[in-house]
């Protein structure tokens, strides 16, 4: 009897990480098959110029936002067609003085509990100018000179929501180096696969770009931490399709120590439960009406995080081989689908010697990523901030 009911829980509990794999599966197989190359044609330089508002909330990033934005106003795009607004949450008055010496606008809000979607909201409410997109930056976002260039690229051909590719600039400890590793799967399986096969693009919190009045209608229904995840079901609900701009990088800072590495999981884990909450209410009116996008992201919200599958996976397939070593070899089999399918989807690029060190802390992150359980907050309201090192 005791066996029994031990055989059913371990069928149970492999069939439910079997979902999570076979999802990691697909994506990685579409993108690893996909038969012609895909993304934008070289078109010749448009002769309209996309007028641009930048937003770049900073919440006390004293550390990073002088050099971000003096970076940003290198552009070659014509400086009477975009504007930059940084809403400066909470930052010292020296970096306060440094901003405000640039070509720029400079908000101040001193907000009593501070979130990026109150200081986006505050910033379309102070504007009134008229623009055509808007880009969402994070303060420690790098950008190339010819970025609004290929931004208007894009926007000619009518595309309502873009997400740019987000990559590290920085490969400085193991945990960075697996924290970009990390992003480029998730760029490979939520972003670049999805729009090979029509399904949109998973958005990722910057780098992003919308269609001005369309955010500006729709940012004051942001109320979470997880203001990237809202704006994607905004999206989807309205049936607007995603972009992803493969070739505009938007370089991010990768964190660097386990603190900022527990912390910044334990808000997407948060935001992707509350994700989901809000999302299966709807779901039903979402197959009557025949919305994919909308269906494959409540899908996403399900998901076993890729770093948990790793390494749950290969200790239930240790477990399994002591206690019934025939039971083992379905968790193997999943193990090894696990493994075949992250490491297609990363790069070619990212292959070196530092990868196999960085595994070697994937056991200790992932313990952590699951005593973060207990801190889920479903109504994630709370900002918590990502130091910068």
């Amino acid at each position: 009897m005791i066996w029994t009911t031990i055989h059913t829980l371990d069928i149970i509990l492999w069939l439910f990480t079997a979902c999570s794999v076979a999802y990691v599966a697909l994506y990685a197989l579409i993108y690893l098959f996909h038969w012609k190359k895909h993304g934008l044609a070289q078109a010749e330089e448009s002769s309209v110029k996309t007028k641009f508002l930048v937003l770049y909330p900073a919440y006390r990033e004293d550390k990073v936002i002088v050099n971000s934005i003096k970076t940003f106003l290198q552009q070659d795009y014509p400086t009477d067609r975009y504007h930059l607004v940084v809403i400066s949450d909470h930052q010292k008055r020296a970096t306060n003085e440094s901003l405000s010496l640039l070509p720029i606008t400079l908000l101040k809000p001193n907000f009593m509990k501070s979130s990026k979607a109150k200081a986006l909201q505050h910033a379309i409410e102070c504007n009134n100018e008229q623009y055509d997109y808007v880009v969402i930056l994070d303060a420690d976002n790098v950008v190339e000179p010819n970025f609004l260039s290929l931004l208007n690229d894009i926007t000619q051909r009518g595309y309502k929501a873009i997400q740019c590719h987000r990559c590290a600039k920085n490969s400085d400890s193991a945990i960075s180096i697996l924290d970009g590793i990390s992003e480029e799967i998730n760029n490979t399986l939520f972003r670049k696969s999805h729009n090979i096969i029509g399904l949109s693009s998973a958005l990722i919190g910057s780098g992003m770009c919308f269609s001005y009045p369309w955010f500006k209608d729709n940012v004051a229904n942001l109320s979470t931490a997880g203001e990237d995840r809202e704006l994607e079901v905004l999206l989807l609900k309205q049936d607007i399709y995603i972009k992803y701009a493969e070739h505009i990088p938007v370089f991010d800072e990768k964190v660097s120590n386990e603190e900022n590495f527990q912390r910044q999981r334990q808000r997407w884990m948060s935001a992707q439960v509350h994700c989901l909450l809000s999302m299966l209410p709807y779901l039903p009116k979402a197959f009557i009406k025949g919305n994919i996008n909308f269906i494959d992201k409540t899908i996403q919200q399900m998901l076993i995080p890729r770093s948990m599958l790793v390494v749950c996976t290969f200790a239930m397939s240790l477990l399994a081989s002591v206690i019934a070593p025939w039971w083992s070899l379905k968790w193997w089999a999943l193990f090894l689908v696990t493994c075949l399918s992250l490491l297609f989807a990363v790069p070619y690029k990212m292959y070196s010697k530092s990868i196999p060190s960085t595994l070697t802390i994937l056991p200790k992150l992932t313990w952590k990523m699951l005593k973060n359980l207990r801190h889920i907050d479903h109504k994630n309201k709370e900002f918590l901030h990502t130091k910068h090192e």
